[in-house]
């Protein structure tokens, strides 16, 4: 595994070398943003940049949609296209539109069995869903800056009735290593789901990751495997890092999100972000 610093650019075939449009998808918390939700004017000028040298830049992040416009604007990015909640809704960017975009596509899955099994084995976490219409509902007042909107608190009934685009289980009470227990112990099925950092776990719908919507994409855009690029440092970016022709773990990241990277990048602290995008300029 290559370790990229700031005084060594390294990748495939030497990236700096590259003529052709490449197709760089970047996920945002840890790696544009730091754990403050704050990105550096270091990581803010290289985004930039990158998206004025013409090259096809998508933000791919756990977010909705609501929390993930911010961070387009931030980038300057007016045509192309994002990924949101994990790969549950892609988003086609387009300045002429009424609202600066459109869905294009939205990945549901009923919630119901997921969330009766998990409620079995972790009875004193947070349950939060974003529903197809991009609600968020949730139990104990459970809000997240993810969200993108406020949650509207309602009986977990409600919740099992609805249909999900995204499901957030978190608790205070317990570690990711014991998220990761729990789904060894129920077997969820029927869904794709990440532990993150702490105890918080992402669902989605079965076969639904950033990788998934990304190829969908690559195919749209016509671009070969090779001259994609992916950035990222959680659980939830394994499978992007795993597809993409040069993927880049932030130095951060967990070890099995390192192990999946062809790079290492410095910290989020460090703005590894920015060398990475600097490589490709």
């Amino acid at each position: 595994m290559t370790i990229l610093t700031g005084t060594s650019v390294a990748g495939i075939d030497d990236q700096r070398n590259y003529k052709q449009k490449l197709m760089v998808a970047l996920d945002v918390d840890g790696t544009l943003v730091d754990h403050d939700g704050h990105m550096s004017e270091g990581v803010r000028r290289a985004a930039q940049d990158v998206v004025a040298e013409g090259h096809d830049v998508l933000i791919a992040t756990g977010r909705s949609l609501n929390a993930t416009l911010p961070i387009i604007e931030q980038i300057g990015l007016l045509h192309g296209y994002a990924v949101c909640c994990n790969g549950g809704v892609t988003l086609r960017l387009d300045p002429a539109l009424d609202a600066g975009y459109e869905i294009i596509h939205k990945a549901t899955f009923d919630p119901a069995p997921a969330l009766k099994a998990l409620r079995q084995r972790l009875p004193n976490a947070k349950y939060a869903l974003e529903d197809e219409d991009g609600n968020f509902l949730s139990t104990e007042r459970f809000q997240d800056a993810s969200f993108g909107v406020e949650a509207i608190g309602v009986d977990f009934q409600t919740m099992l009735d609805a249909t999900a685009v995204r499901v957030v289980v978190f608790s205070s009470e317990n570690t990711s290593e014991d998220f990761n227990e729990a789904i060894r112990h129920i077997g969820l099925s029927g869904v794709t789901y990440s532990v993150g950092w702490t105890a918080w776990l992402d669902i989605a719908a079965a076969g639904v990751t950033k990788a998934s919507a990304l190829e969908q994409l690559r195919r749209r855009l016509g671009t070969q495997q090779i001259h994609t690029v992916a950035v990222g440092d959680g659980r939830n970016d394994i499978e992007m890092l795993n597809w993409a022709g040069r993927g880049v773990a932030m130095g951060q990241a967990p070890q099995e999100v390192l192990a999946a990277a062809d790079e290492v990048t410095a910290s989020v602290f460090d703005d590894g972000a920015a060398l990475v995008l600097r490589s490709l300029l």
